[in-house]
Parts: structure tokens; sequence; C-alpha cells
């Protein structure tokens, strides 16, 4: 029914997703990650509630890992640097201990396919007894595949020599090049009808979500859109949005007014006649808006 890669990126602190299917809007209910947390993919007979209880157990453990790191290292400490540390002082799989922990309690156990990876890059996965013939999974460095209804293991087998071999290339190709391997191995064996990928980094909003819910050729469709999210416009503009470290974003008003080449009026009504003020903002959007194809209510895209 479902193939996926779930994995962390070591370089960037990225977590994603990345899953195709023959069921219609698979990026609904599969795939689900957290920044500094990790990522999962919730499959087979599914059930959703995992994806968000995983993460949250993960989090918890996380949570516990830094804190019982020193103060006075902590600071400066990259989050890649910090996972690296966290990783090198545990024995055991947290990973796998989360994962247990919920399929114990799930009385459907047996119908689920549920695969993880956690912020430090650990593996867990589990394909129950009753996913059908292809079902299985593969645990790699950093990242896990899974599939059910496959036509054999060759689909994981390419998705994670592909993942693997990735080397420098941005993140969100790796996912969706491992996907395109795995439907060139044979993918779903029933056919193909949607697939997404999730990426999550500093935010608690995903730093791309993209999916195709319903298309004969959904693989194709989402490089697609990739394509075109990549473009200057939209790329501008996720920039621009409100983040951990610039709280307030750009406003509306500053988004249309940099991209009619204007500068906005003082909000105070006390500046009288006073000559116009650039913000920041407006002098950082307007040479990029200016030139841009002309689309509806930039400050409104979201």
């Amino acid at each position: 029914m479902t193939y996926s890669i779930v994995a962390w990126d070591a370089r960037t602190g990225m977590t994603g997703v990345a899953v195709a299917t023959k069921h219609l809007a698979v990026g609904s209910l599969v795939p689900h990650a957290r920044a500094g947390v990790g990522a999962v993919a919730t499959q087979a007979s599914t059930n959703p509630y995992l994806g968000p209880w995983a993460l949250d157990r993960l989090e918890q453990v996380h949570g516990h890992l830094r804190d019982a790191l020193p103060a006075a290292r902590r600071p400066w400490m990259s989050a890649v640097q910090e996972s690296d540390s966290m990783r090198a002082s545990e024995s055991g799989s947290e990973a796998q201990a989360v994962l247990d922990s919920l399929l114990q309690d799930d009385p459907g156990r047996d119908s689920r396919q549920v695969h993880l990876v956690d912020a430090s890059g650990r593996c867990a996965a589990w394909t129950g007894s009753l996913c059908g013939a292809w079902a299985g999974h593969l645990c790699g460095d950093g990242f896990s595949t899974a599939g059910n209804f496959l036509t054999g293991p060759e689909p994981l087998e390419a998705m994670a020599r592909v993942y693997s071999d990735g080397g420098d290339t941005p993140f969100l190709e790796r996912l969706l090049l491992a996907l395109e391997a795995g439907e060139a191995a044979g993918g779903d064996r029933r056919g193909r009808q949607s697939a997404a990928v999730l990426v999550m980094q500093h935010e608690s909003y995903p730093l791309h979500d993209y999916r195709v819910d319903h298309h004969d050729d959904p693989l194709s469709t989402l490089r697609l859109i990739i394509r075109e999210a990549s473009q200057p416009y939209y790329t501008e503009f996720r920039e621009q949005l409100p983040s951990t470290r610039l709280l307030t974003g750009a406003s509306a008003l500053e988004l249309e007014t940099a991209a009619a080449g204007e500068d906005p009026q003082p909000s105070d009504s006390s500046a009288g006649s006073a000559k116009p003020r650039s913000s920041p903002w407006t002098a950082w959007l307007r040479p990029r808006w200016l030139g841009l194809p002309d689309r509806s209510s930039p400050g409104r895209v979201a």
C-alpha cells in the first residue's frame, strides 16, 4: 500500500518524511515531524495518533538528555554538535524504546507499520504480521525505509541506497530521489495515487510541506510542485516569515508596499507631515519583490 523514508540530516538538523502510495491523500495521515525531535511515518492500517505520541515521547527523552549536558557547554553548541554529544553519551536505543512503549498499548499493532528517526539519527521500526505481502523495513545511518504491499524488498533497498549515496545533495532533494528510486524499483504493487514530503528544521511550522492527494503520476507532480516552490517568489516569502530568530516577520503592509516599490506610511498619527520612513523590512524586501512575476496578494500567500 505504501512506501516511505524518514530521515535526519546531520549537516542541517532537518528531519523529514517522504511517502507515496496507492491511496488517497497520504500526506494527511502518514508523515509526522517536529523540529529538533524527529520524524515518524504511520502506515499500513494507520494509527495516526502514533505520530504525535512518538514525537512527544522523543521530545521528553531528548529534553532530559539536553538538561544533563553541562550548562556551560550548551549556549555555544550547534544543534548538530549537541545531537552528536548526546549520541556519544547514550547506550541502547531510546528511539526503539519509545516505539515499543507505544505499540505495546495498541491492540491493532499487528496491522500497523511505523518507523521513526530521532534528532540524533537513531531509527526504530515496526512492521506488524498483518501488514500484507510484501511488507518490511530497513534502518540505516540516520534514516529508515519501510513499505507494505510492495513488489518485494527491492523498493526499500533502492531507497536506502539512493539516500545513502546522496552526499551533499540538499536534504529535500535526497528524500524525493529516494521516493523516485522506490517507485522505479517496483513501488506499490497496486499502483500510484498520492505522495507527500514533510521537512522540519528550526521552527514549529514546516520548512517544506508538499503533497499530491490524487493523481495518476503523483511523484512527477510532486517534483513539479517542489520546483515551483523553489522559485524566488516563494523562497523569499518563506524567508520573511516570523521565526525563532525574527519573531515579528514582515507585515502584509510591508510586503505589499515593498512589492509596489513604495515606503509604508508611519503608523503613528502624531507623525503629522513627517517624511515617511522605510522600515528595515521594506529596505530588505523591495529589491527582492521588484521585477518578480505578477502574483496575487503577495502578503497573503499563506
